[in-house]
């Protein structure tokens, strides 16, 4: 998908056709973070768009504080 101009509104058809394309993206394991800098939106509108679409959204990832291995 094209990079989007940067604070342009993405309504309608449009919209529903961005939302479709990251949340299959996303499902196939890209991040947020990688999703929002390829289509030129913040981590916060991409999150929102994947919301919006009934996405499954993963939880944060990385070492977690005071667990310890076995």
């Amino acid at each position: 998908m094209a990079e989007l101009k940067k604070g342009s509104r993405v309504t309608g058809t449009e919209r529903d056709r961005l939302a479709s394309d990251l949340r299959k993206r996303y499902d196939g394991g890209e991040s947020i973070r990688s999703l929002a800098a390829s289509t030129g939106r913040s981590y916060g509108f991409v999150h929102r768009i994947l919301g919006e679409s009934g996405a499954s959204l993963r939880q944060r990832g990385g070492a977690t504080r005071g667990r310890r291995a076995s």
